[in-house]
């Protein structure tokens, strides 16, 4: 498959100084090396993503965030970076990640790198000329290495626990043979992580941004963003740290850090976004994120992981929007990404809720319930006030796939000891074709993860022939959010339709209902916009939702 140039456009690129495009922007995220190989080695790679640029601009993004695609020995799936200056060569060159760009924007869609600035790879220059020096030198400074307690300095320097599970600190040896000193590593051994209380990590970090803001990247994806500061005496974890002096998370200092960027960011034409990865509970530290002098965005992930209930997600959006009302941030949306189990198989399940100490091999699901729970899910997230993330596959329907455990690459997995099945199985190559080698996703018969037998029914092609798919469905919602002038960011109002209903209205008159009950739902007297399933005129099907146009005249 090889790239092919933009044809004519068929809706105007973004205006680079339009200030606000990202409050309502709906964002594709593509995980390189499983959207299209265009090189056939089966591999995804930037030719890949270039030759599919039409199939985006249909479906109808404003942007697309790309996971890491730089050199990397792939231990964790690009997020463990060796050179954020060169692309990997599975995926392309420099030169071609610039064409993307470029070519992405004739398009009117706008690019968003990912940073991932709590480590880098044990392969990055750093980190091979911190373990061929001394301990206290100033290439060691720049890590965390320390010496180990008790006899020999064999134990570990603290039981902090990695979020990948196991110890987070590996021991170097010295050139002797003997062994060194220990150094830190929340994820795996392969991604040492960076101190940054020193001043070559910020220096490096704010000139890779300029790197890519200078090639017409419009934002920045953070990876662990909560997570870069640690406590300079490695403290211990308790239970009673204040809020901002927990020892690896959340610390205050991180603010100055994103101030500094937020400044590289503003000095470019056009918002060139922020936008960070952050898992906290606290919803009131989570939003201190968001000032108008930080990040712009980051994901909510507490609405992503909620079960499939009215209740519980009607709480969620009333906790999300009250929270960043007071820093006028917009909130996002997004029901699944690169690390979360689909929403077809999720939704499906008993316990619908996502929880990565959780995830077990041969939990059973009911795809038919969950791909019409995915439908509605998908009407009521893209209804939502702020942008709209979608990860790729999921306008397809695809199902998380429970691979052999043969073929399975994640640290996840290998960390647990065998019994979490890692994250591959949201990550197994899109289908293009009906048949073919790889289904179309490219010319080699074997992909790097292996694809399902019945994959070629997901398939692009399967689906635009069916006027009744997901991706249909998908294409309707996001044409219609992008014409509708009370979608996107605004107000929200919620509407009193039963326990069992979610229900709001946006605007004068555009209503989003969404039916949890196992019966029908009698629906208020309206003009149907579009639906999640088919139904008899004047009732909403179970696990169904219903954009309708309904004067404000009151609740109904």
């Amino acid at each position: 498959m090889d790239a092919v140039p933009a044809p004519a456009l068929d809706r105007p690129a973004p205006r680079s100084d339009d200030p606000q495009w990202w409050r309502s922007a709906v964002i594709y995220q593509i995980y390189v090396r499983s959207f299209a190989d265009g090189d056939g080695d089966g591999t995804g790679d930037l030719a890949g993503v270039r030759s599919r640029l039409g199939y985006l601009r249909d479906l109808g993004v404003d942007a697309l965030w790309f996971t890491p695609w730089y050199a990397s020995p792939l231990a964790d799936g690009g997020y463990d970076v060796s050179d954020y200056r060169a692309i990997h060569p599975d995926f392309g060159t420099l030169e071609e990640a610039e064409a993307l760009i470029r070519e992405a924007l004739e398009f009117g869609i706008r690019t968003i790198i990912d940073v991932v600035p709590n480590h880098v790879s044990h392969r990055h220059a750093w980190f091979q000329a911190a373990l061929a020096a001394a301990p206290g030198s100033p290439e060691r400074e720049r890590f965390w290495f320390r010496d180990g307690t008790g006899p020999g300095g064999d134990g570990i320097p603290n039981h902090w626990v990695s979020p990948f599970a196991g110890e987070t600190w590996t021991r170097t040896t010295d050139p002797d043979g003997t062994p060194g000193q220990w150094y830190l590593h929340l994820f795996a051994p392969e991604q040492p992580d960076l101190n940054w209380n020193h001043p070559d990590v910020r220096r490096e970090h704010e000139d890779i941004l300029r790197f890519w803001f200078d090639r017409g990247a419009g934002g920045v994806r953070i990876d662990s963003a909560a997570l870069l500061v640690k406590d300079p005496e490695l403290r211990e974890i308790t239970d009673d740290h204040a809020p901002g002096d927990h020892p690896n998370t959340d610390r205050d200092e991180l603010h100055d850090i994103y101030r500094s960027w937020r400044s590289v960011a503003d000095s470019y034409p056009g918002t060139r976004v922020l936008v960070g990865e952050i898992w906290l509970p606290d919803v009131d530290r989570f939003v201190k994120y968001l000032r108008a002098d930080e990040m712009h965005t980051a994901f909510n992930f507490d609405f992503l992981a909620r079960p499939w209930d009215a209740a519980q997600l009607r709480e969620s959006i009333e906790q999300t929007l009250a929270a960043h009302a007071p820093v006028q941030a917009p909130s996002t949306w997004v029901l699944s990404n690169h690390d979360v189990t689909r929403p077809v198989t999720r939704y499906g399940r008993d316990d619908s809720s996502f929880a990565f100490l959780a995830k077990r091999f041969g939990t059973p699901t009911d795809l038919f319930r969950g791909t019409r729970r995915a439908r509605a899910a998908a009407l009521l997230t893209a209804a939502l006030p702020g942008s709209l993330y979608l990860y790729q596959g999921d306008e397809l329907g695809l199902p998380e796939v429970e691979l052999p455990r043969e073929a399975l690459q994640d640290p996840m997995h290998f960390r647990s000891g065998g019994v979490d099945p890692g994250r591959d199985g949201c990550r197994v190559p899109l289908p293009w074709t009906v048949d073919g080698p790889s289904f179309g996703f490219g010319a080699s018969e074997r992909p790097w993860l292996p694809q399902p037998a019945d994959w070629g029914g997901y398939s692009v092609a399967a689906e635009e022939a069916d006027p009744a798919s997901m991706l249909h469905l998908y294409r309707a919602a996001l044409r219609i959010r992008r014409d509708e002038p009370a979608l996107g960011d605004g107000p929200l109002e919620f509407l009193d339709l039963g326990l069992d209903v979610l229900a709001f209205r946006r605007g004068d008159g555009f209503v989003s209902i969404t039916n949890f009950a196992g019966t029908g739902l009698a629906l208020p007297a309206g003009e149907l916009v579009l639906a999640s399933e088919e139904h008899s005129p004047g009732v909403l099907p179970p696990d169904s939702t219903a954009w309708l146009r309904i004067p404000a005249v009151g609740d109904h």
